[in-house]
């Protein structure tokens, strides 16, 4: 028979296991987090000791790694607005003609030279509609990478949801692990009294002991959590998250706003730049004329001026098809919108309707299952007390109550990630964006 002493030193025994691979844990994840505070594209930003939501999602907007990628896309975008409003370059040209033969004469008195300088004149607004492209193509640049960011955005508020559930978890495992070892003092105090069998002591200090290694599991997932929330920003994943945040279901009763104007922005930019592509393919249909101007040295040192010119004929190529392709672009444009609008506000619909089951279900757990849980288990170890129920009864009614408080923290879980997904599709944090193009 085990004595309730050796318990206790199994379990001081396996906290502090647990406290040297916490430790451990730490030494490993130390390194990366070095290196991010220490990177050059990092920023330095100060980091609370309570995390909020708004705290996590502005550190690793300020700490975005896509940031110096943009930078120089809008820098290529800008050099792409001045080279498109560039004019065409004009042509030097030299000609020599009757050049005799050889030993046919003199070269100096029979050649005739010619210099010239050609210049394409640009008809239908052909400057006008590459710059207008151009600058298209820098806003669809500046749309897409403040999609990608708030699609970052949303990782993180995850990630943040996932370390709240991690720490709700901890608490569980430990009012597993407190009841545990409640209910193996008193089973091992009725085994000494010869009130129950050998074998009840046996099972109430391995479920103990699986209670014990629950807890450091979950201690140890919760910094795992942190850690990787804190890998958004580069930071120390020292910092405490309030237990307020995630039992707060109060964005269930807000009205959702429309889809995120920086999501239609991509397609307005690629409708845009359809738009301007057909005025590009517009102007290209304008024949341009050269003109040249030149000077004529002939035989006796004669010079005359030189002047002509020359225009395309379009009698086969009128750039129809590539204009024809620029509209039907436009139009799938346009049409990928209103689809992509559609489908958007009826995700949108949907999780608002979702996160107000999800918030129905946690308050009636809360106010109606964990109340009468709670209530059995404290009948129940009464009644086993004083010999009325059995080692399985407390189990079961301890499991029921450990289960109820377990899907509670699973559907908070489940109601904060649909509600950073809604926040995604709103465009709710697009305050925390903030870029812009110059061109």
């Amino acid at each position: 028979m085990n004595h309730p002493a050796s318990g206790l030193a199994g379990r001081r025994v396996r906290a502090t296991a647990a406290s040297v691979l916490a430790l451990a844990l730490g030494a490993t994840l130390a390194p990366a987090s070095a290196y991010a505070q220490t990177s050059p594209t990092s920023p330095s930003v100060a980091q609370p000791a309570t995390l909020t939501l708004r705290d996590a999602l502005s550190l690793a907007a300020q700490a975005d790694p896509a940031r110096p990628g943009l930078a120089a896309r809008q820098r290529a975008a800008e050099a792409g607005v001045r080279q498109a409003d560039v004019r065409p370059n004009p042509t030097l040209g030299l000609m020599v003609e009757n050049l005799p033969t050889l030993g046919g004469g003199d070269i100096l008195n029979r050649t005739e030279t010619t210099l010239t300088y050609e210049q394409r004149l640009e008809r239908g607004g052909d400057r006008p509609a590459r710059t207008a492209l151009a600058r298209a193509e820098g806003d669809l640049v500046v749309a897409e990478a403040e999609v990608a960011l708030l699609d970052r955005l949303e990782q993180v508020q995850r990630a943040w949801a996932e370390a709240l559930a991690a720490e709700a978890a901890v608490e569980i495992a430990r009012e597993r692990l407190d009841l545990a070892e409640a209910f193996s003092t008193e089973v091992l105090r009725r085994v000494g009294a010869a009130r129950d069998p050998l074998f009840a002591g046996a099972r109430a200090e391995a479920e103990l002991a699986q209670a014990q290694i629950d807890f450091d599991q979950a201690e140890i997932t919760a910094r795992l959590t942190r850690a990787n929330l804190s890998l958004f920003w580069g930071g120390r994943s020292d910092f405490t998250l309030g237990s307020s945040l995630f039992e707060d279901t109060s964005a269930s009763r807000l009205e959702a706003g429309p889809v995120a104007p920086v999501d239609l922005a991509v397609f307005t930019a690629r409708r845009l730049i359809a738009d301007a592509q057909v005025r590009v393919e517009e102007a290209r249909a304008v024949a341009d004329p050269t003109v040249q101007v030149g000077v004529r040295h002939i035989w006796d040192n004669e010079v005359a001026l030189v002047f002509g010119g020359s225009i395309p004929l379009q009698r086969y190529d009128r750039n129809q098809g590539a204009i024809d392709r620029a509209r039907a672009e436009g139009v799938a444009a346009q049409a990928d919108s209103r689809a992509f609008a559609a489908e958007r506000e009826r995700e949108i619909l949907r999780l608002q309707v979702q996160l107000a089951a999800r918030a129905s279900e946690v308050r009636r757990i809360s106010e109606e299952t964990i109340p009468q849980a709670e209530r059995a288990v404290r009948l129940v170890r009464d009644g086993f007390a004083r010999g009325g129920f059995t080692y399985n009864d407390v189990m079961s009614a301890q499991t029921a109550l450990l289960q109820a408080r377990a899907r509670r923290v699973s559907v908070l879980q489940e109601f904060h990630n649909d509600r950073a997904r809604l926040e995604r599709l709103t465009g709710a944090h697009a305050d925390l964006v903030g870029l812009e193009i110059q061109p």
